[in-house]
């Protein structure tokens, strides 16, 4: 019968065994990974390490270190485990595998560069454990959510689930304007609101919801109206705004002001049993303006109020609306950039079409002036949104 010395020994004479400073030389060529327990990588790591407790190497590595070309660096806290899981990736089909000498412990001593990670903790593990599943999120995709920000335009019906929904993966920071209160005629459709808070302000009882599920959540208000005067300032410092706005002027305004930021914009819209969703990534894809260059006529473009919408409708869009949004802070998939997405409920039916950026537009065109900040109230009523 083997001792453990015995299978360490075995292990070792299978496997390449690496100097830190070897490492720390050729930092670039290889994927380090630390296979050290959540306690002790969160008391200090490598910079830039992928971490997978021994433990858990066998079901998640294939996830996190897709091709196994790659070099890998495997270390723990001596070099005894690194040993065991060298052999393992090994196994798996990695063909350049080290173990680091010492492990983390040497690699500490000697001088080279490290730092104490940010960490999940043991309340985020469980909140998130399904997103740290994920390999396409784990917990450095969580960290990042954690970090965001995001601005809702509108706490009504799109806006309700994209911020239920985007509190409850773990945005850190959520951004709401609206300058309109609770009324009782909202409660089909826009679920962050109850019959108890009606004649509230919209934005103090979406905060009220969002905060009461999530307490990492900083939900900051703004409850006026966004005009010229004031969308540059409210929108700066958000990686992603959510519109759920219900007319014209609005959209343009933002779609200028979020261009001349650099921002993305998730945009939404609905009317009676239909939606549609699109992501405007400034110079990236068309703008609001390529795709609707004039508005038509307000008579042509009736409200919700005026036209009526199915309730469940900004259910879905707006969900489709934060899963768009999670997409683009994780840099997961492919966003719906130059893409209009339309949904009819009444056939349970889904089509993409193509939009293109415009050569010609008069706000992201090559031949496009300097943006100007300005009202655009003249242009029609609201329209075949609700917010």
């Amino acid at each position: 019968m083997s001792s453990p010395r015995d299978l360490l020994n075995a292990a070792k004479a299978e496997i390449r065994e690496v100097d830190p400073h070897e490492v720390a030389a050729d930092f670039g060529h290889y994927t380090l990974l630390d296979v050290r327990e959540p306690d002790e990588y969160a008391q200090g790591a490598v910079p830039g390490a992928v971490h997978i407790p021994r433990g858990n190497l066998e079901f998640s590595v294939e996830g996190r270190i897709v091709d196994k070309t790659t070099p890998v660096a495997v270390y723990c806290a001596g070099g005894v485990r690194s040993a065991f899981a060298t052999k393992t990736l090994q196994d798996l089909g990695y063909s350049d595998v080290v173990s680091v000498i010492g492990g983390f412990n040497k690699w500490k001593d000697e001088g080279l560069p490290w730092k104490t990670p940010q960490t999940l903790n043991t309340d985020q593990r469980n909140r998130y454990q399904r997103h740290l599943l994920l390999p396409e999120v784990g917990e450095k995709g969580q960290m990042k959510l954690l970090d965001s920000r995001v601005l809702l335009l509108g706490a009504g019906g799109l806006g309700s689930p994209a911020a239920l929904y985007l509190a409850a993966a773990g945005v850190g920071t959520l951004g709401i304007i609206d300058m309109d209160v609770v009324d009782s005629s909202n409660l089909q459709r826009q679920i962050l609101h109850n019959l108890d808070r009606v004649g509230m302000r919209k934005v103090d009882s979406a905060k009220l919801t969002l905060t009461a599920m999530n307490p990492d959540l900083e939900v900051i208000t703004y409850d006026t109206r966004l005009g010229a005067d004031n969308i540059l300032d409210i929108i700066d410092g958000y990686d992603v705004i959510v519109d759920g706005t219900d007319n014209f002027p609005t959209r343009y305004l933002v779609n200028d002001a979020a261009l001349l930021k650099k921002i993305p914009v998730v945009h939404g819209s609905i009317f009676r049993f239909e939606g549609q969703v699109t992501v405007f990534a400034p110079y990236v894809g068309p703008c609001y303006r390529c795709m609707i260059p004039e508005p038509p006529p307000a008579e042509l473009a009736p409200s919700c109020a005026e036209a009526g919408v199915l309730g469940v409708l900004p259910g879905i869009v707006g969900s489709i609306q934060a899963i768009e949004t999670i997409k683009l802070l994780l840099d997961l998939g492919e966003p719906l950039i130059g893409r209009l997405l339309t949904y009819d409920s009444l056939d349970q039916s889904f089509r993409t079409f193509k939009v293109r950026r415009d050569p010609q537009c008069p706000a992201c065109g090559e031949d496009a002036g300097p943006i100007q900040i300005a009202e655009y109230d003249d242009l029609c009523m609201p329209h075949a949104v609700l917010a």
